[in-house]
């Protein structure tokens, strides 16, 4: 018989399972547990959206699209990219369709990356970019986004994480886990850096929608930077279509063609129906991403306040739908705070540590759920913090 233990991949092996879900398998076993833990909308996406995609199966939509997805949904997507950006695609060479922003991330690390090569990332950061890159034969190579700047990734802190080995610089803002965003100078000096250093950046913009404050700057609009930038976006956050898995890949046509290349031999096309589904979502659903982001704003400053006032300090995120509070100050690990607070008051959570061992100290909570909800949370976790 095979002994499956040692035949698995020692990469594979090697892999920490996620910590959010590792967490949450715990919190699913409990009964009405309120829960600001899985960075998901609590809308439902858009009635129009649904509306036309059952449509669409009625009208037997049911077939593949080509590999790179739906043209019409690919010049949907360059006319919203230059209406909202100024930014100018071309639609049959330079868009990609991918299942989810994700798989646009496994495409490009792919694509891009020889055994050896290193990827900067910022940390904290989303739980899958380091195994990525380790998937890909890359080698992660982090770059703290401290909490003294807000976790707001800088200019130098990238130049004093390079090795001689680092191909590629990868970014995510808004960010998950910590909802900071980048300004423009900063952005200015990151791409100055990237020029310099002849770096390939790749830059996950998924929450780029959901921006407070400003409007969001795309790293491809920066001077140069067009060039040597794979732009990621997509549904999920801004329009309520997680269990759509659509996103979309935009960069040189030389990229794109190569990670086409490997999305028709692993995962062949985007489902069609999200296709159209996300079409549908360009042309007559902005109002109501619109409306979610205007009630996110509203949630944000309610829990930013709830948590000062309990004296967690937190800062305003400029975007996402996440709050990073300091629990420093409780003494407790953010493992420790996470589990007593699920036990005691039966809130969930995520601990920092999920998102990189420089969330030590500070737990994620997502504010994508109800206000009703929220003001819940964070009595109970007030009394907890209290006790």
């Amino acid at each position: 018989t095979v002994d499956w233990s040692a035949s698995i991949s020692s990469v594979v092996q090697d892999l920490k399972p996620s910590g959010i879900r590792q967490f949450f398998d715990i919190v699913a076993t409990r009964k009405d547990c309120i829960s600001l833990g899985v960075g998901e909308p609590d809308f439902v996406t858009p009635q129009v959206v649904i509306d036309h995609s059952i449509q669409a199966l009625r009208d037997g939509y049911t077939h593949y699209t080509g590999n790179a997805g739906l043209l019409s949904l690919r010049r949907e997507i360059a006319r919203y990219l230059e209406k909202e950006y100024g930014l100018s695609y071309n639609a049959e060479k330079e868009i990609l369709i991918t299942v989810g922003v994700s798989q646009g991330v496994d495409l490009a690390f792919r694509a891009i990356l020889n055994a050896g090569d290193g990827v900067l990332y910022p940390e904290p950061c989303y739980v899958s970019y380091d195994p990525m890159i380790r998937l890909a034969a890359g080698v992660p190579q982090r770059v703290l986004a401290t909490a003294e700047n807000d976790f707001s990734l800088k200019a130098q802190n990238i130049r004093d994480a390079l090795e001689p080995n680092s191909k590629a610089l990868f970014l995510n803002y808004p960010s998950n886990p910590t909802g900071a965003s980048i300004g423009k100078d900063e952005l200015l000096n990151i791409a100055k850096l990237a020029d310099e250093k002849n770096l390939i950046v790749i830059s996950d913009e998924i929450y780029g929608e959901l921006s407070y404050e400003e409007k969001h700057i795309p790293f491809p609009t920066l001077p140069g930077m067009k060039e040597r930038t794979l732009l990621l976006g997509g549904f999920s956050k801004a329009f309520a279509m997680t269990g759509w898995r659509i996103g979309y890949a935009c960069g040189d046509e030389n990229l794109i063609r190569a990670m086409t290349k490997i999305h028709q031999y692993s995962m062949l096309c985007a489902p069609t129906l999200a296709q159209i589904a996300a079409e549908t979502a360009l042309r007559y659903a902005l109002s109501d991403r619109d409306k979610m982001r205007d009630e996110y704003r509203l949630r944000r400053d309610l829990i930013v306040k709830g948590f000062n006032d309990m004296g967690l300090k937190c800062f305003m995120p400029q975007g996402a739908f996440y709050v990073f509070p300091d629990i420093r100050s409780t003494g407790k690990t953010s493992m420790d705070f996470a589990k007593d607070l699920l036990e005691a008051q039966n809130v969930a959570v995520v601990p920092g540590t999920a998102f990189g061992a420089s969330g030590e100290g500070f737990i994620r909570c997502s504010y994508a759920t109800a206000r009703k909800e929220i003001e819940a949370a964070l009595t109970k976790i007030a009394a907890f913090v209290k006790a």
